[in-house]
Parts: C-alpha cells; structure tokens; sequence
C-alpha cells in the first residue's frame, strides 16, 4: 500500500478514528487503526468491539492495500506536522512496517495483520431514514447532560431514541434519566422511521455521534436495529451496538398537574445560581428558592463557608413556595435553554419540578428537588 494525502484529511480522519480506540487495551489489535486505500480513496476503521467507526478520506493512491497501525501514536504524528503538510504512507506488507512521511520528517511504525482486525458484523436493519444533522444535534445535546453514570443501572447509561405520541401526533423522542432529573426532547418524525424498534444509545456512542453533526447542510442516513445503530454521512459511518436493557417508564415521573408556574430570564437565573452555588457545601450543592409575587430569592447557607443571597425580578402569581435543589442540576437545566425565558413548574416542596424553554413543548425537563 502506498498513498499520499494532505494533513488535514489525515488528521480529522484520525481524531475521529483514535477517539473510539481505548486507550488501555488488553487486545494489541484494538489499539490499532485499520487503513484500506483502494481506486480513489482510503478509508480508517476503528473499533472498541461495542463501537465502530469508518472515515473515508480523498487521497492519491498509488498502491492499493491495507494495513493496521497504532491509532494514538498516528494520531500524534499527524497532529504535531505543520499544516498544509503532504504526507505519505507506505507499506510492503513483508516488513510489518509503515513508512510515514511528510517534508524531511520520517517515522516508521510497527504494523500488526489486516486479517486480525475485528470488522463489527453488519446486522439486517429493520428501519432506515434520514434526518438533517441539527435535528438530530438537539436531540441528543439537549439531553446527554441526564445520562446516569452509575453503572448499576447500565439501562440509564445512554439516551433512549424512540418513536412516541406527541401532542401533535407522532414523534421522534430521546430521553435521559438518572433518577434525579430527566430531559425529554422530541421532533418531527422523519419519513422511515414509523416502526422504528426504540433503542438506548450508549454515552460514548452520543460523544462519538456529536463529530458526525457538526455540519449544519448534512442528512445523516439513521439505520436501527434491536441490538444496533448505525449513523452516517457521505464520509463517516459510526456503527455502535445498543445497551441491551429495558429504558423504565419515564412519562409517570413527568408531572403534569404543576399549576404554580415561575417565568425567569433563564440566562441571568442560571448566572445567579452560579453566584450564589459559590459558597455551597461541594458535597450537597443546595440552593433554596424562595418565590413571593413576582420576585424570586436564591440563597445559600454553607455554616462551615459561609452564606449568600441574591433576589431576582420574576413573573410569578401563585402562593409561597421555598423549595431547594442541587445547583448543578439547576445549571444543567438552565443551560440548554435557547430562548430566552425558562419556565419552571411547581407543585409543591417535595415534588418533582418540570421546566420548559418559553411555550416549547417539544423539550421539556424534571428536577428532583432536595431539602435544605
């Protein structure tokens, strides 16, 4: 194999692949990339055994071929040539070597066989659609932040995409929880997707699926099946399998008769609950809301640190109400906001709170709240 290929290709191609790759492996081969140049391009695959990924690249190939090499030490190399460097890899099979060159640099890295490279076995999939890249970019990044990471509730460690009922109909919705908040967030369902088996997406998987969204002008082609996802674009296919578990009912913890209804400006609240979160206890994070007619107080009372106030301007008409939360969670919620005001829900002090951007339906959040 031998081909030629400009560093920024090479170097986006292996920022994608050497991500996937752990970076302790028991298995040599794991640790590795595999690189297929045939006709026109060359491809890299990299896999963890759970997640796969594929980036094809546009290189000059003068001889087809394939070979596997160590994906974080390739990573490096390429990382560290200037820019608008041309860079050659080569490699005779018989040496269990790769040349890699670029300017006056050389390196020569040690290759393991192709053949040994696990390739994840490509399942039938019962539902296949296409949906734009910042469709499936809100999905996701609005909901990650609530992913458990207790591994005990391994069915919790991913963002649950499903097909559900809508107010307006029928939508495609992820959730996440992990029994302290949960983020709900839907849109419209895309053409195909109408018996799509529901899966849970594991957390590197969504880490992994955020490179593939960054363009705003991309469709990515969804494939699901009961064991496996697979998203893609024209260059990069990721293939990951899904958390094998049952996702719990999460509609009976959204409440639905909160009737006390507080609407803030979710920027300035979520930079006062940063202020006041300052001379919290690490551990517990408490902040106490009080919420009196149109006008809200957060405080903070640390014994050991110390104490801190602060009042807001707000739209709220109901009865009193103090009520306390972990600040992380609060700053969390308040963060995916996009609009401008946040409106949070109440029941009572010792119930579930649900929060929503404005009059959006479509993603809405629960918070568990705590004494203080």
């Amino acid at each position: 194999m031998k081909i030629s290929i400009e560093r920024a290709a090479l170097l986006k191609a292996m920022a994608q692949a050497q991500s996937v790759v752990e970076r302790r492996n028991t298995i040599p081969i794991l640790a590795n990339v595999l690189i297929e140049a045939d006709g026109d391009s060359v491809s890299f695959r990299a896999t963890d055994l759970d997640i796969e990924v594929v980036d094809k690249a546009v290189a000059q190939v003068e001889r087809s071929g394939a070979t596997t090499v160590a994906a974080h030490t390739l990573h490096e190399i390429v990382r560290k040539l200037p820019d608008g460097a041309l860079v050659t890899l080569a490699d005779d099979g018989a040496s269990g070597r790769l040349e890699v060159s670029a300017g006056r640099s050389n390196f020569s890295l040690a290759t393991l066989p192709k053949e040994d490279f696990p390739v994840m076995a490509s399942s039938e999939y019962s539902s296949n659609f296409a949906a734009p890249a910042p469709v499936l970019r809100r999905l996701f990044d609005k909901s990650k932040f609530a992913i458990s990471t207790e591994e005990t509730r391994y069915y919790l460690n991913g963002v649950y995409m499903h097909v559900a009922e809508g107010e307006d109909g029928r939508v495609l919705r992820c959730v996440a929880t992990d029994g302290h908040r949960l983020a709900r967030i839907d849109a419209p369902l895309p053409a195909g997707a109408e018996d799509m088996p529901g899966v849970i997406v594991p957390r590197k998987t969504v880490g992994e699926l955020r490179k593939l969204l960054e363009d705003d002008d991309t469709e990515i082609a969804v494939s699901v099946s009961e064991t496996k996802v697979r998203f893609a674009t024209p260059e990069i296919t990721l293939t990951s399998k899904v958390i094998d578990g049952t996702f719990p009912d999460y509609t009976r913890v959204i409440p639905m008769g909160n009737t006390r209804k507080l609407e803030v400006d979710a920027a300035e609240f979520a930079k006062a609950v940063d202020r006041v979160a300052t001379v919290s206890s690490e551990r517990s994070r408490a902040v106490k809301l009080q919420l009196d007619e149109d006008r809200l107080v957060l405080s903070v009372n640390a014994p050991d640190a110390g104490a801190a106030e602060e009042e807001l301007a707000v739209a709220y008409g109901d009865e009193r109400l103090e009520i306390g939360f972990n600040a992380k969670y609060l700053l969390e919620i308040a963060s995916q906001v996009d609009r401008e005001n946040a409106v949070f829900l109440f029941n009572s002090a010792g119930d579930p709170t649900l929060m929503r951007e404005g009059d959006d339906t479509s993603a809405i959040y629960v918070v568990m709240p705590m004494r203080v």
